[in-house]
């Protein structure tokens, strides 16, 4: 059994690691992302990726109990992975951007995901997750390789999907950034279900969502991390140099 005492005497960013997803996870109940221990999240490292726990409450959760799941699909210590490891291991396999991942139970994405739709551009903000649309993956029992093609499938060019009659599921190159993209997706299907609840919204066009991914290309970034002929995405103000 690995030991706090084991933890404390290994490698300091495996601790830190650890440390790290149980805080996210806590921060994404406390949000209202997720609730009791439906979600998992977890985070690549070393030779594969840590991921919480199967069927462990996040407020007892402890560090040595969040588990190494490596690349030849074992794992190691003496906790289950979270029974949704699968999905974790396709996106990392098959994705070498994504550095965390997100997946969640949150409220309206869920409901929308029962509804088995694609949701389209009715914000800009859809872009967030890479397309024009929100897509939904087919549906498939939890846990089952069959869930994890059809959320590949989905997943194809985007970074985050719902899953059919299940919940959303996301990836960023950092824990902070995926557990950003899981609020952001929450907050897109709760607007788009109060908005459907008023009438039909109005859906932009192809043409101007191709204008909103081209600008998310630079977002977020200031002007040094903007590659070289990149659609910058805010008309900045001149910059007055320092005096």
């Amino acid at each position: 059994m690995l030991s706090p005492k084991d933890l404390a005497d290994g490698p300091a960013d495996d601790l830190a690691a650890r440390r790290a997803i149980i805080d996210a996870c806590l921060k994404m109940n406390a949000t209202g992302l997720n609730q009791g221990t439906a979600g998992n999240i977890s985070l690549r490292h070393g030779e594969g990726f840590l991921v919480t726990p199967s069927g462990i409450p996040y407020e007892a959760m402890r560090p040595e109990q969040v588990v190494p799941v490596h690349f030849d699909e074992s794992y190691s210590g003496d906790w289950l992975p979270s029974s949704e490891w699968r999905m974790h291991f396709d996106i990392y396999a098959t994705r070498p951007e994504a550095g965390a991942v997100v997946h969640t139970h949150s409220v309206h994405a869920t409901a929308l995901s029962c509804l088995r739709r694609e949701i389209p551009p009715f914000h800009y903000m859809i872009a967030v997750a890479g397309g024009r649309t929100l897509r939904t993956a087919d549906y498939a029992t939890f846990g089952t390789r069959e869930l994890s093609r059809a959320m590949l499938a989905a997943l194809e060019g985007r970074s985050a999907c719902l899953l059919a009659n299940h919940g959303m599921i996301c990836f960023g190159p950092t824990l902070d950034k995926a557990l950003w993209l899981a609020g952001e997706i929450e907050t897109l299907c709760r607007q788009y279900v109060i908005a459907l609840t008023a009438g039909e919204p109005a859906i932009l066009t192809d043409t101007q969502m191709d204008e909103v991914i081209a600008r998310f290309g630079s977002y977020g970034r200031q002007p040094g991390e903007v590659a070289a002929g990149a659609v910058p995405a805010v008309e900045a103000p001149r910059h007055r140099p320092a005096s």
